[in-house]
């Protein structure tokens, strides 16, 4: 166990559950707000350069200010040229990367719902994976039949979402990148958390994470945007370039709390957030693929149940009896 696990408290299991729905929240509304942005430029890979580029500036500015920040920093230096940290606890941004880029390309058209029914589906099956070889920071997880219960049940309400007429004549790669950027989350999620036990803070984990993402974003756009010309102009709408600083707020998060939730834990809760968020955010802003209320109503249920399922403490109810 190193110093920095040592340090870390231990939090209830409510307080690291809310915490892992606040991520879920903050994911749907980073989605619509990448996703309109995406749409306004009408090019997603733009939009996700901007998104990631603005979260790295903030990053940038705390990580000079907080003296925690500037400690972490330090502590990355030492570890890069040590070489205890890896190079594969440094990729983390690969994974945003392509959440953003899936949503400046895709929500506008499919709806938050289906994305974020698509990133369940990933999150949900490489989350199983993960806490099972134990590659996230808290270990090997025991894959329980309540956590496998819950995880289907995840499963479920994906299956519910893709029912119906909303998603026909929807391209097929719209739908299979949302679950992609799931699998991509979970991966990213665990292995932000790892660096941040190494390096003592979440805010450097995160900072490493939108460096490597606006490098990868950056390129991405600049080989768009020599192919297909530059967008004719940027939106004057303020909301729509806050999608980078909700990243870091999440991610930061999702940093901070794996260690304690595990990985399928963590995206069990941000799918509550998720799907809560996504049916809100659908029902002000329909997009043409998104499902009606009564059946977004009956995904979040599952979905709810799910991480009660998951969560729930069954081994200290059965030794109450």
């Amino acid at each position: 166990m190193t110093v920095a696990q040592r340090d870390i408290p231990r939090l209830p299991t409510w307080i690291a559950l809310s915490a892992a729905v606040l991520v879920g929240i903050l994911t749907a509304a980073q989605a619509r707000v990448n996703g309109v942005l995406g749409a306004r430029l009408d090019d997603g890979f733009v939009a996700a350069a901007i998104s990631f580029g603005s979260g790295l500036v903030i990053l940038v500015v705390l990580s000079l200010v907080i003296p925690s920040g500037r400690r972490g920093f330090l502590a990355l230096v030492r570890g890069i040229r040590g070489r205890t940290i890896p190079w594969w606890m440094l990729a983390g941004g690969a994974a945003g990367a392509l959440t953003v880029a899936t949503q400046g390309l895709a929500v506008a058209i499919i709806g938050v719902s289906l994305f974020t029914v698509g990133v369940v589906a990933g999150q949900t099956v490489n989350g199983l994976v993960l806490d099972r070889v134990g590659y996230g920071p808290a270990g090997v997880v025991a894959v329980t039949v309540p956590r496998l219960v819950g995880g289907a049940l995840a499963l479920g309400a994906v299956t519910l979402a893709l029912l119906g007429d909303g998603v026909r004549g929807i391209p097929i790669w719209m739908l299979v990148l949302p679950f992609l950027a799931g699998v991509g989350i979970a991966w990213q999620q665990a292995t932000n958390g790892r660096l941040r036990q190494k390096v003592g803070t979440p805010l450097t984990a995160t900072f490493v994470n939108f460096v490597g993402g606006t490098v990868l974003l950056v390129v991405a756009a600049a080989l768009h945007t020599a192919i297909v010309g530059a967008p004719e102009a940027l939106p004057a709408e303020p909301w729509v370039y806050l999608g980078g600083a909700i990243g870091v707020v999440y991610i930061f998060l999702s940093a901070a709390i794996v260690a304690q939730t595990g990985v399928l834990l963590l995206g069990l809760g941000a799918v509550v957030g998720q799907l809560l968020t996504s049916v809100l955010l659908d029902a002000l802003w329909p997009a043409a693929a998104s499902p009606g209320i009564l059946q977004e109503s009956l995904i979040v249920g599952v979905a709810l149940t799910s991480v009660i399922v998951a969560a729930a403490p069954w081994h200290r109810l059965r030794r109450r009896r």
